[in-house]
């Protein structure tokens, strides 16, 4: 009888090889290849049956989507979630996923869905202790502490199947039909196979848990993602209040949507206005901080930008960036430099966005220069004016998108002024004063006018 393959699987990326090596070739992580059984093609006795094959139209008896009436939730999985999807949550260990999953649960419950919730993690007696925490004791959620898969799908075959099944986490479940440890690649790979099987057969909707791995990749096969249907990501410091949940990917909603909760001692709390959250501790009339104008899906969204610019004792300075792309404020430090006569080689650059927002749209490049440049010229900005545009790499500021929303949110929290690109001169509200500028060069001149002149050239060195 021939020996049984052998392969060895990474368990960060999934890849596999056929000999260990140390360090995995596809990912470059070290100590992360494990041996498993190599699955090979298995052979079966039963002929396919035939099925039947229905037209694309047709009267749906049932709602395609299943709203669970956290407004914030439903925002980001499109309006609900639909029967027979499978979505993946990842986040941080003691970012809230179990806390937002049974709330979730519990909202579906007392809706008359049947909502199951299995831990693979914790056992019943810990689940309720939260639930009675969170004041969700009263909710119908059935619960079990279970980590095979081939048990739960039996249970939950019986009778009438669940509208909402929730697994946390996919790391602790293991399937009989692979040959490997719970937890490897191999076994969440399987596991969350035949969770898919069941929510497609069955019509329920999944929600799996799935751990974060240091660089804040869920954990495990990046397979899974692409076997799923919708992606989120809990994301939030452990120092904040502020917890934003945010689509990855999303077969049956848009990408670009977020939802934002605040951590309180009961639990999770929805915010509805989280621009006046995120501004509510604004330093006014400290240099260094402009209020950003962004767009966050639908929802435009007000967000405090903060920079310090202090002069460096050490050869090489320091960029240190919190909320924003590094490499974005790497150019905008180029442009600066280059253009507008700003030179801070001999400076380190702190940049942060304040409540732990994470910003992806260029449109804060312009917010950006703005702190910059009046934490260098000690020059505080206008307390009641916001900042967006893209600056390009010729120094223009270049238009962006949605520019009434932006200015209609501004306008609600009680600004009165922003500065926008050119192309936004005729789309001000009624009482409401714009400040159009073409070059990031004139916006440098206009702060750096209102600060501590300096002795030779804005940001060069003395001596």
């Amino acid at each position: 009888m021939a020996a049984r393959a052998q392969k060895f699987v990474c368990q960060n990326c999934g890849a596999a090889c056929a000999r260990w090596t140390g360090k995995c070739e596809a990912c470059g992580e070290w100590n992360t290849l494990v041996e498993e059984g190599a699955e090979g093609p298995r052979r079966s006795m039963r002929k396919g049956r035939p099925f039947i094959i229905e037209a694309l139209k047709g009267d749906s008896r049932e709602a395609p989507r299943l709203p669970s009436g956290i407004t914030e939730f439903d925002r980001v999985t499109g309006g609900g979630l639909v029967r027979g999807s499978v979505l993946l949550l990842g986040g941080d260990p003691g970012i809230g996923k179990s806390t937002l999953l049974l709330d979730v649960a519990a909202a579906f419950a007392r809706k008359r869905h049947r909502a199951v919730y299995i831990s693979g993690e914790e056992a019943v007696a810990q689940v309720r202790l939260r639930a009675e925490r969170l004041g969700l004791a009263d909710a119908p959620v059935e619960v079990a502490a279970e980590t095979s898969v081939e048990d739960i799908v039996a249970t939950l075959s019986q009778g009438l199947a669940p509208q909402l099944l929730v697994i946390d986490s996919i790391q602790t479940m293991w399937t009989q039909t692979v040959e490997a440890s719970p937890g490897t690649v191999t076994q969440v790979r399987g596991s969350a196979g035949e969770l898919i099987r069941f929510a497609k057969r069955s019509g329920a909707a999944v929600i799996l848990v799935g751990h974060v791995t240091k660089d804040g990749q869920i954990a495990g096969p990046r397979v899974v993602e692409h076997m799923v249907d919708a992606v989120m990501a809990f994301e939030g410091e452990g120092s904040q209040q502020f917890r934003i949940l945010r689509a990855i990917k999303n077969r049956f909603g848009p990408t670009d949507e977020i939802g934002v909760f605040e951590m309180t001692g009961a639990g999770l709390r929805e915010v509805a206005n989280p621009s006046e959250l995120f501004l509510s501790e604004r330093d006014l009339g400290s240099p260094g901080t402009a209020v950003f104008a962004g767009i966050e899906g639908t929802r435009p969204l007000l967000v405090e930008i903060q920079a310090l610019v202090a002069p460096t004792p050490l050869g090489t300075p320091r960029r240190a960036v919190v909320g924003w792309d590094p490499n974005r404020l790497s150019m905008v430090l180029a442009v600066l430099d280059a253009h507008c006569g700003v030179r801070l080689s001999g400076h380190d650059v702190y940049l942060n966005v304040a409540g732990g927002l994470r910003i992806q749209e260029p449109a804060a490049d312009l917010a950006a220069a703005a702190a910059l440049v009046s934490s260098l010229a000690h020059a505080p900005l206008p307390a009641d004016a916001v900042y967006f545009g893209e600056v390009s790499l010729s120094g223009a500021v270049r238009p962006v998108a949605q520019t009434a929303p932006r200015l209609k949110e501004a306008q609600k929290l009680g600004f009165t002024k922003a500065v926008v690109p050119e192309a936004a001169r005729n789309e001000a509200p009624e009482g409401f004063a714009l400040s159009a500028i073409g070059t990031l060069a004139s916006l440098v001149a206009e702060i750096a006018h209102e600060g501590t002149p300096a002795p030779r050239r804005l940001g060069a060195r003395e001596g």
